[in-house]
């Protein structure tokens, strides 16, 4: 990595920019960027419009010194909290009966991370020499990192804090170095065992004579960034993400453009993640800057020290969700007469057991002690639900050993072709549970999944996989047998995981795109084909990942009203902002020959609703979900009123042509029908207007905000609180509420110039409501409008508003 260094430093040393720098505050730097010392952090925090900071500094504390300093004063309170969910605090300062940010209860949420802090997981991972480990520059920019948190809230006093969400609070306080591993862990594991905490905390065998009755867990361990599971020991139950937004909508988009699509012949990036609007989730914006060393700009989820999604002076890149499972259950056969042990090989195997105290507050504000016990098989934690006197289930993940991911994104934040970020990914292996997408000056886009994907093969998934089982996904394994556990590639960095031989990837001179689909039509044109079944090949496309199909195809070709052919940095954002509603575009002409014909229906309570001002709404609309565009709420309640219950289209989903089908929609069906009339009903009772804009019922702290789900079409995804009425509108949102989607929105065009770059971080950089970032840019994503990056240091020192902060510790 020294020598990747090296290489990149012609490349990504600004002049003059050290000069910028005052000395350091004790010996100088050494030639790998160690400081002489434990101290003598040094850096700059220089902040432009939208208060966007760009962290100047001589080594990777000082980076990470600013950087955690930076943060702070935007989020420390967001910060301080999720540090008090992962120490398993929250029921000693909150009480056990409130939720943490994903809907899991405090003292299930406690008992998980006192659990796992018992067990020493990431001290272990911790004591690992790199790549399994930290690299030693990542060691010290964490460590700068909490330094930079508590500089600040030591400058500035908990009773003094801006934010009045935590001013004075007890559980604020200082951070350290294993806040923030810890922290990465759990990010780590989103797609697995943090997922399923609340399923880990609660599970217990069954007591005497009162077997629970086993349900399905929940398939291959799935689950969405910010999922929480339910259930109790007593009561089995099926885990259930929170409310909120489906599955198709916590994700991405992400489109690498090549030189084949461009005007420039040049790269081009849009990244497009989707996630929660509030708690840890959310994305922050940076630029870190080492002069010669590393100049990156992008984002990071709260947190974490590094940008995730971002560019250099000549890559850009970004990441996906996955549609690959990232963890496995196992069915465990449990030893007759004994619910704690079970077979393996037809010997019996004790779980480990682990009593984990968690300090309560009670309703009288005295402290007391909850007692639980954790239990673990070899594949791992055992889980609540469907656990019997004959049978539990298990979860195995593959991020379970995983603090890599940091390695991996601070190789490539000093990267600056594709080929280097493909060194990062072979080196370290560590992308968590994403796909990536990235391109390069020379116009190469290039798609890997690279994440932990659990090492069964085709065969050993033929074989392992229980009756009545999908064999196309992990499903649940037979846990009795250890011709079930996971292979090992030999070009794997740890044994479990499959190896980069046997992962999807793609290299292309015009684009690679995902929308949360799997790898099979990275491109169409180039079928990802042959890779194992754990892969999820053959999921039909839903409408989102169409639409982005068909984004990029009318570009390509100019046949989508944008101009002369090809991708330039305008038509990108014109792109991303079109706000086009893919199922409005396939069936509205059908669903207003349906209502014409049809202006009294039936709605499913045998009421007749008059249709017609329904049908001159649907027939006036632009079939676009602009915040002012009218028409959109209606066609999102009818088509929230079909659902899943009935067919909504004629013509159905054809594998054969999965970019043209599913399409037309079945307007004779009666149920088709009776969803608009219930639609129409429901609007009325909400007493929401047929013709209302969305953005007058879709709302982020009174702003009004363009978007819809990605099941309906969206490519910019936007999901708010659902109303309580039968039309399914959303309501106006609070910042109490919850809301998702479009987050980070990154469009990047890579010249030989260097970066040109637009962005907008859709409800701004800081979660403090007093703050005058607070929602800025939520404000600039109602109306379109970007912000124009400041990457060289011209651009920077050019910002009227620039404010500098200078750093020594």
């Amino acid at each position: 990595m020294r020598r990747l260094g090296s290489a990149v430093a012609s490349l990504c040393l600004v002049s003059g920019t050290a000069a910028l720098l005052p000395a350091p505050a004790s010996a100088a730097a050494e030639p790998d960027g160690k400081r002489v010392g434990d101290h003598g952090y040094t850096s700059q925090i220089r902040r432009t419009e939208y208060g966007i900071p760009h962290v100047l500094a001589h080594d990777y504390g000082g980076l990470g010194y600013g950087y955690g300093y930076a943060f702070a004063q935007d989020n420390l309170c967001q910060l301080a909290d999720q540090v008090t969910t992962l120490r398993g605090e929250r029921s000693r300062y909150l009480g056990p009966t409130e939720t943490t940010a994903d809907g899991t209860p405090n003292l299930a949420s406690d008992t998980y991370h006192q659990g796992l802090r018992q067990a020493g997981t990431v001290r272990r991972l911790l004591d690992r020499p790199a790549p399994l480990g930290p690299t030693p520059e990542l060691r010290r920019m964490v460590e700068g990192y909490a330094a930079g948190y508590n500089r600040y809230l030591r400058d500035t006093g908990a009773a003094h804090l801006p934010d009045p969400t935590c001013k004075g609070k007890p559980w604020v306080g200082p951070i350290s170095a294993m806040d923030i591993w810890n922290l990465v862990y759990d990010v780590n594991g989103a797609a697995g065992a943090t997922a399923l905490k609340q399923a880990i905390a609660t599970a217990a065998p069954p007591t005497a004579g009162k077997a629970t009755k086993p349900t399905k867990p929940l398939r291959g361990a799935t689950a969405a960034r910010g999922a929480g599971a339910g259930g109790s020991a007593s009561t089995p139950s099926t885990p259930s993400r929170r409310t909120g937004p489906r599955r198709d909508d916590l994700g991405s988009n992400g489109w690498a453009l090549g030189r084949d699509v461009t005007r420039g012949r040049d790269g081009m990036l849009l990244a497009n993640p989707h996630l929660a609007w509030i708690g840890g989730d959310r994305f922050y914006q940076v630029q870190l800057t080492i002069p010669g060393v590393i100049d990156v700009a992008g984002a990071s989820i709260y947190g974490t020290p590094l940008v995730e999604i971002g560019h250099t002076r000549a890559l850009a890149w970004t990441h996906t969700t996955s549609y690959t499972d990232h963890a496995s259950l196992y069915r465990l056969t449990l030893t007759p007469g004994d619910p704690t042990s079970y077979l393996v090989d037809g010997k019996a195997v004790p779980m480990t057991r682990r009593t984990v105290p968690v300090t309560v507050r009670g309703a009288d504000g005295k402290p007391s002690t909850v007692t639980t016990t954790l239990y673990t098989s070899r594949y791992g934690p055992v889980l609540a639900e469907g656990w019997t006197r004959t049978e539990a289930y298990a979860l195995r993940d593959a991020n379970a050993d995983n603090l890599r991911s940091m390695n991996e994104w601070l190789a490539i934040g000093r990267a600056q072709s594709v080929a280097q970020l493909k060194q990062a990914h072979q080196t370290y292996q560590g992308i968590p549970w994403t796909y990536t997408m990235a391109t390069d000056t020379t116009g190469t886009a290039y798609f890997n999944d690279s994440s932990a994907v659990p090492n069964v093969t085709d065969d050993r998934l033929k074989r392992c996989a229980l009756p009545g089982e999908d064999h196309d996904v992990a499903g649940v394994l037979d846990g009795s047998t250890s011709g079930c556990d996971w292979g090992s590639d030999p070009d794997a960095v740890v044994p479990g995981i499959f190896g980069p031989g046997h992962q999807p990837r793609l290299t292309r001179t015009d684009y690679v795109a995902n929308s949360n689909n799997d790898s099979t039509l990275t491109n169409p044109s180039a079928p990802l084909t042959g890779y194992p079944r754990m892969y999820r090949a053959g999921v039909p496309l839903g409408p989102r990942a169409q639409l982005g199909l068909q984004m990029i195809a009318g570009r390509r070709d100019g046949t989508d009203g944008l101009g002369t052919p090809g991708f330039t940095l305008p038509t990108l954002r014109a792109s991303m902002l079109g706000n086009r509603n893919y199922t409005a575009e396939l069936g509205r002409d059908d669903a207003v020959a349906m209502c014409r014909a049809h202006p009294v229906l039936t709605a499913t309570d045998g009421t007749e609703v008059d249709v017609r001002a329904a049908c001159g709404v649907l027939a006036a609309w632009d079939t676009r979900d602009d915040a002012d565009s009218r028409g959109a709420v209606l066609w999102q309640a009818f088509r929230t009123q079909v659902g899943g219950r009935h067919p909504w289209w004629r013509v159905p989903y054809d594998p054969a042509q999965p970019l043209t089908t599913p399409r037309g929609l079945n307007g004779d069906d009666p149920q088709v029908r009776r969803a608009l009339a219930d639609a129409v009903r429901g609007l009325a009772a909400d007493k929401v207007p047929l013709d209302a804009p969305i953005g007058s019922v879709q709302r982020w702290a009174g702003i009004p905000l363009p978007g819809c789900s990605g099941g309906e079409g969206c490519f910019n995804v936007v999901n708010a609180s659902p109303t309580s009425g039968s039309g399914g509108a959303t309501r106006p949102n609070s910042p109490e509420d919850y809301a998702s989607g479009s987050s980070f929105i990154m469009a990047t065009e890579l010249t030989s110039q260097g970066p040109r770059t637009r962005t907008i971080l859709t409800y701004g950089q800081s979660a403090n409501p007093e703050s005058p970032h607070y929602t800025d840019q939520a404000v600039l994503f109602s109306h379109k409008r970007w912000v124009t990056e400041r990457f060289t240091e011209a651009e920077t020192e050019s910002d009227p508003q620039l404010r500098t902060t200078t750093l020594h510790g």
